[in-house]
């Protein structure tokens, strides 16, 4: 899940985050995934290793929300139709619940890789010298 990313040089920067924000938001709002009840995690493609790991790891009430989100979206791309306005996902609603677990699976297979793939050197035991009185 690597890709590049201009996030971290505009929140370090205040007046380009004010500036950003409102395009942002419009973008969101305007993206479509929002006007069918979904957030911005249930796009992320399921196929990866990492993902599967980090929905098996979801609670079993944010398991289920994510499903009928999926369905109930499937089922208004069938019928071509968008939600009534006041099922929308909200921007306050629209939070990260899967990325920051597929971040952690990801830390975890990397210390995991790094483990493995550690070589251990044994110490050669240093001689003691043969006293001289025994």
């Amino acid at each position: 899940m690597s890709y590049p990313t201009l996030a971290p040089y505009i929140t370090k920067r205040p007046w380009l985050m004010r500036w950003m924000r409102p395009l942002s938001e419009w973008y969101f709002d305007n993206a479509g995934y929002r006007k069918l009840g979904l957030r911005a995690d249930d796009l992320i493609p399921e196929e990866d290793e990492l993902v599967q790991v980090a929905l098996k790891r979801l609670s079993p009430k944010e398991a289920y929300d994510r499903v009928f989100r999926m369905r109930r979206a499937f089922q208004c791309s069938l019928a071509h139709q968008l939600l009534p306005q006041h099922e929308w996902t909200k921007s306050a609603d629209d939070y990260p619940y899967l990325h920051p677990i597929i971040k952690e699976v990801m830390a975890e297979q990397t210390e995991r890789e790094d483990l493995e793939s550690m070589v251990i050197n044994k110490r050669k035991a240093a001689k003691k010298p043969a006293s001289a009185g025994h």
